[in-house]
């Protein structure tokens, strides 16, 4: 019924990948909770204040690569992020200007240079693309509760990534 009624409608893209890099890998194999405020923790103090109404607010503007590259690993496990987490984050950024070239890569050759991080997989590759490259049809298999509450709701009955896989194979392109 959605897709009858917003036929037109497209999965927005913001190009970032970096900034979606990095949330991404934090929120790996931890609670959202956990994520988010260990994310928080380290936006607060090394990124910068938000232009215009936003310092009035006392909002704040993540990292850019080489800030987020320079946090030192006590800051990391400060916030909650285990070593293998801030590794990951390390090695992905000792190139950011290829990640980011991934936003004018057509969708396949975006995720196989995402998944060239160790550290980074099909969880993480999934979660970036539909952030940062606008990918309709991107699904983050891996995920504890993805597949379980999609599959419940399209079904009845929880099922696994294979199950997920196969109950959206009718909506490939825009899932």
């Amino acid at each position: 019924e959605a897709w009858r009624r917003l036929g037109g409608w497209r999965v927005p893209t913001s190009g970032l990948v970096v900034q979606a890099l990095v949330p991404a890998i934090i929120e790996q194999k931890v609670t959202g909770k956990e994520a988010f405020g260990g994310y928080r923790r380290l936006v607060r103090r090394y990124g910068t204040p938000a232009p215009g109404p936003g310092l009035d607010l006392g909002l704040v503007v993540p990292p850019d690569a080489p800030t987020w590259a320079r946090i030192p690993s006590w800051e990391w496990l400060r916030a909650s992020v285990d070593s293998a987490r801030s590794d990951t984050i390390m090695r992905a950024l000792v190139s950011p200007g290829r990640l980011e070239e991934c936003g004018s890569l057509a969708l396949p050759a975006a995720h196989r240079r995402l998944r060239s991080v160790p550290g980074i997989g099909v969880w993480t590759a999934a979660e970036v693309a539909q952030r940062a490259l606008g990918d309709a049809d991107a699904v983050s298999f891996g995920d504890y509760h993805v597949a379980k509450n999609i599959g419940y709701v399209l079904t009845g009955e929880e099922v696994d990534d294979d199950g997920l896989a196969e109950l959206l194979e009718p909506y490939a392109g825009h899932r």
